[in-house]
């Protein structure tokens, strides 16, 4: 699960990050204890409560002593804010510049973001259907 290119106690808070934004946890919901979290990773419980405590400081976390730490309730909105601002600023503004640079006209790229976007609304459809398709199985509605 771990890299070397960024410290194990800030992949830990990202990772959870992610699993917020993600749904895959929810605002309110018990995360693992520090303990846990090392026991089961195979890291030091320092490391972990680092990564804990780094969260707790930025709002995402808080702790409920004696029971455990939880997703903060503003926690997903918080840090889509975040996450769309650090995407402006590290994706989206030294794209235009670059295309700016090599005369890429602005209407060029949002028509290729567009394209994009919708083959990618496509593909999940696609999947989606095929999901549809392949739990129904032979005689549960069309014959194949």
């Amino acid at each position: 699960m771990f890299d070397d290119r960024s410290p194990i106690y800030q992949q830990i808070a990202d990772k959870i990050k992610t699993d917020i934004l993600s749904g895959a946890l929810q605002e309110g919901e018990q995360v693992m204890s520090t303990n846990q979290y090392a026991s089961y990773y195979r890291i030091n419980p320092a490391t972990a409560a680092k990564g804990f405590h780094q969260l707790i400081d930025e709002g995402v976390l808080f702790k409920k002593r004696g029971i455990g730490m939880f997703v903060s309730p503003d926690a997903r909105e918080k840090l889509r804010g975040q996450r769309r601002e650090r995407f402006f600023t590290e994706v989206v503004d030294p794209m235009v510049a670059e295309a700016r640079i090599i005369g890429i006209p602005l209407a060029e790229i949002v028509a290729r973001i567009q394209h994009t976007n919708d083959q990618w609304r496509t593909d999940d459809q696609q999947h989606a259907d095929d999901q549809r398709v392949a739990g129904r199985g032979v005689g549960e509605g069309e014959r194949q």
